[in-house]
């Protein structure tokens, strides 16, 4: 809800609502010409008061304001009883626009509803993964879920449905009551059977771990929306237990479709997960060679198989619904990570090469990958394989480290669905703009089309301070060429553990990186979100471009800063402070409108 001050109007004098223009004239703010200052600015003033005079002075005038509420989207045939929670916006000129909310709970403190709980139990005590659901032909109660929860996205009803109507998405496929969208199985964008041909393709994944019940179901493919994942985690030296609550809180009210827990080097550690997972209704993924190192004293030497293994055990027991592993960083390619200027980055990638350096072996979890598919394949734990030898810098990226990683991750995401593991492919840090398309085609030949979760790629190293915006550039070129997530950067990269306004940041300008990515892939329904956010800017309406951007208080306190009082107290102006009344280009449009006919 947007935190508006209150201004205390002053009366205003009929001479003065006359000021420039005939007494009683009826001034149409669309024929005045740019340089006529005095006309603009007394017509401006007219539109403001007309109507609105009480005995000499202006009365108060109730404000409409956009509504944002929860609705149930549900199949129209009544042939499931699968229900998503969805956000429907009405905006001020009574259209409304649906948009994807991962949580309407996100200041609750209680334990999440077990919303997947009767689908779990119905599995009896030796459920299958989603892949193998899918590749049995099975759909289950979670595709179904994905499938409404993909086309209600954006949804539109314009009050004159006539506008633009052969431009855009047209909403044919719902029907909207009062508090429920209905969707017609043969107009969905995404229907169930897409769901499960994708994922049994190994093309997507649905990671929901049994033992995480509160999560509600969502998808990773480069077919669907593209997500985004925020990472949050304490250490020994920064943040701690309420903190990382609060970042978890902070990552679901700006949108993160999945969420990593990142913390090291704490004596409650299993505790901080637990509540974690008990607060989440997104999927939460863990990188646990960061924990066994903590149950190791932080010693890699004193690292071994039975240590790493008994982390993933007890993770998976608890809920988490994805693993970053990095297996695919072998021996044989330590010594082209040594050519590199910044060598291994990745914290989990280091602690690998570190054990294996010790005692000249191969990497563990290489080593050991049936015992960790099997572990993964009992809790359906989807597998995040990692890019241990991502590049840190430009210079080191696309070498013989990064793509010989990849290629081994690909025979390793060849095992996982072949296993029946559901697994994406993570990818990676510094790559150069004309070199970003070539690293989601490497990925999809090698990997046999497994989606792909890319951390950026940020496509330059000097953006210190700034790295969101340098990555943010990496992930919508990645996104547009086929990447399914990705990962968040915040202002803290390269230097600091992220607090939560680092967080805030990163992740809205994630969303805005995913959601352009988006409509540069053609998903169709995307582009009513934008259709939606011009039509309000002609329209001058004010509180419908705040609330239909990422971030609505932000924009608020933008526009209104350079806006004097009684413009913040209406919101009727029909200018922004750029332009003003003067050289406001939306007259010139009304004025073409009116000429030529609205397109």
């Amino acid at each position: 809800m947007l935190r508006f001050p209150q201004f205390t109007k002053l009366s205003s004098s009929q001479d003065e609502l006359s000021a420039g223009a005939a007494q009683g004239e009826t001034l149409n703010i669309s024929k005045i010409h740019f340089d006529d200052l005095a006309a603009a600015k007394a017509a401006h003033l007219h539109n403001k008061l007309a109507g609105n005079a009480v005995e000499g002075k202006k009365a108060a005038k109730e404000i409409k304001r956009p509504e944002l509420k929860k609705v149930m989207v549900e199949f129209e045939d009544g042939a499931s009883q699968i229900k998503v929670p969805y956000a429907q916006l009405k905006l001020t000129n009574g259209d409304t626009i649906t948009r994807y909310i991962v949580d309407f709970d996100v200041d609750s403190t209680q334990e999440r509803a077990k919303i997947r709980e009767q689908y779990i139990a119905a599995r009896g005590s030796e459920p299958k993964t989603q892949l193998d659901y899918a590749r049995a032909g099975i759909i289950t109660p979670e595709m179904e879920y994905v499938a409404l929860r993909e086309s209600a996205c954006f949804l539109e009803q314009i009050t004159d449905p006539k506008e633009f109507a052969n431009k855009f998405a047209s909403s044919t496929e719902a029907v909207f009551g009062e508090g429920v969208i209905k969707l017609k199985r043969e107009h969905m964008a995404v229907t169930p059977e897409m769901v499960r041909d994708e994922i049994a393709a190994g093309r997507a994944v649905i990671p929901v771990n049994h033992n995480h019940p509160e999560s509600e179901p969502m998808i990773i493919g480069k077919r669907f929306l593209t997500k985004v994942n925020a990472n949050i985690g304490a250490s020994a030296v920064s943040s701690g237990f309420e903190e990382e609550i609060g970042k978890l809180k902070m990552s679901l009210r700006f949108g993160a479709d999945t969420v990593m827990d990142l913390s090291t080097g704490l004596p409650n550690l299993m505790e901080l997960r637990s509540a974690i997972l008990r607060a989440s209704p997104v999927p939460i993924g863990t990188v646990p060679i960061y924990e066994a190192l903590d149950r190791a004293g932080g010693d890699a030497n004193a690292l071994s198989w039975e240590v790493f293994k008994g982390v993933i055990e007890d993770q998976a027991k608890q809920g988490v619904d994805y693993f970053t592993i990095h297996a695919g960083l072998t021996k044989d390619l330590l010594p082209h990570a040594a050519k590199r200027v910044m060598g291994i980055v990745s914290r989990g990638g280091a602690i690998m090469a570190s054990h294996m350096m010790q005692h000249d072996c191969e990497n563990m979890a290489f080593e050991h990958f049936d015992e960790l598919m099997d572990i993964c394949y009992k809790y359906d734990v989807a597998l995040s394989l990692g890019d241990g030898l991502r590049p840190g810098g430009i210079y080191d990226a696309c070498d013989e480290a990064q793509y010989g990683e990849l290629r081994n991750i690909g025979k390793l995401a060849r095992r996982c669905y072949e296993r029946g593991v559901q697994c994406f492919i993570e990818g990676p840090g510094h790559v150069p703009l004309n070199r970003v398309e070539e690293n989601q085609k490497l990925e999809e030949e090698f990997c046999h089309d497994a989606p792909f979760y890319t951390l950026g790629p940020l496509v330059t190293d000097v953006g210190a301070g700034f790295d969101h915006i340098t990555s943010a550039i990496g992930a919508t070129t990645i996104g547009m060429h086929g990447t399914a997530m990705l990962c968040y950067v915040t202002p803290a990269e390269h230097l600091a553990l992220p607090t939560p306004e680092d967080v805030k940041q990163g992740l809205i300008t994630y969303k805005i990186a995913a959601h352009s990515a988006d409509l540069a892939k053609g998903i169709k329904q995307a582009y009513n979100m934008d259709h939606a956010m011009s039509r309000a800017r002609v329209s001058f309406r004010w509180l419908d471009q705040f609330a239909l951007s990422f971030d609505e208080q932000h924009a608020y306190d933008v526009w209104r800063a350079q806006m004097d009082e009684d413009e913040c107290h209406t919101h009727e102006a029909a200018f922004c402070s750029m332009c003003g009344p003067r050289f406001c280009p939306m007259r010139l449009n009304r004025r073409l409108q009116s000429k030529y006919g609205a397109i």
